[in-house]
């Protein structure tokens, strides 16, 4: 059961430079990949890009023809409360289960605010928010 909760995350590797966003995201306009969040962190003149998109595998293959290094993570994405203490709630859930948070990003839209996590032992954060009355996205990526 907690396979279905399990989201498949790309990361993309790039130089920090300008238009290299706007390369990786005009490709996946091209392929019309739907991109669902993201985020981009920098380390040492390079940035790795982490997204959520419609059809991974599809801009997986995209991305690597261009030459972009690209990874797969397993990830969730919690449905959390859009007001304050909706963060610290999902945190303690997991925070008191010893799951360790590695990262996070977040978006909001219609529907009510989603937390991505990459966590130390995903099935057990599963398991965890689920019993706890937490609400999942499918691995189907259904926001």
């Amino acid at each position: 059961m907690e396979e279905s909760y399990i989201v498949k995350q790309i990361s993309i590797f790039s130089e920090n430079r300008p238009g290299r966003l706007a390369a990786i995201a005009s490709a996946l306009r091209d392929a019309e990949i739907n991109i669902f969040a993201f985020s981009i962190a920098e380390a040492n003149g390079f940035g790795v890009v982490r997204a959520l998109v419609d059809r991974p595998d599809d801009a997986y293959r995209r991305l690597t023809d261009l030459g972009f290094r690209v990874t797969f993570t397993d990830v969730i994405g919690v449905k959390m409360r859009d007001e304050p203490g909706g963060l610290s709630d999902i945190a303690s859930i997991l925070g008191d289960a010893g799951i360790n948070i590695e990262y996070a990003y977040a978006y909001s839209g219609k529907d009510g605010a989603v937390l991505i996590l990459r966590v130390d032992q995903i099935e057990d954060a599963v398991r965890q928010i689920l019993d706890h009355g937490g609400e999942l996205l499918k691995a189907s990526l259904s926001p």
